[in-house]
């Protein structure tokens, strides 16, 4: 079965960098599009960056342009999160998606993904 598994969350000091994994399973890992949300309580989630369908574009959210960036290694089956000068406000629990099925609507710009992982958690101190 087709899985998501997120690691590398923790905690970080303000000003601190984190990088997070995403490794998948049971499906070919390619040109589908991937990317990162996050939630903090009582907050909606937030998509924050993701590659879409193809490699055709990269969003990225205000709240982390200049400090995010995504990545995918198609051989090792894992896509990443590198996030720099980490702020308090970053902290949530942050979640892999993809979208991997025909659904009618866009995977990064709309809410076709249908692939989450369970989420790995992220508290950066001040």
């Amino acid at each position: 079965e087709e899985e998501l598994v997120e690691s590398g969350g923790g905690l970080v000091q303000a000003g601190g960098s984190l990088r997070l994994s995403c490794t998948a399973s049971g499906f070919i890992f390619d040109g589908y599009a991937i990317g990162w949300f996050r939630q903090a309580p009582g907050k909606a989630r937030e998509r924050i960056v993701c590659l879409m369908y193809n490699d055709l574009g990269t969003f990225y959210a205000d709240s982390v342009k200049g400090r995010a960036a995504i990545s995918v290694d198609n051989a090792k089956k894992t896509a990443f999160l590198q996030m720099s000068n980490l702020k308090p406000e970053d902290t949530a629990v942050y979640y892999c998606a993809a979208q991997i099925f025909h659904n009618g609507a866009y995977g990064c710009l709309g809410s076709g993904m249908d692939l989450w992982g369970k989420g790995t958690a992220v508290t950066v101190s001040s």
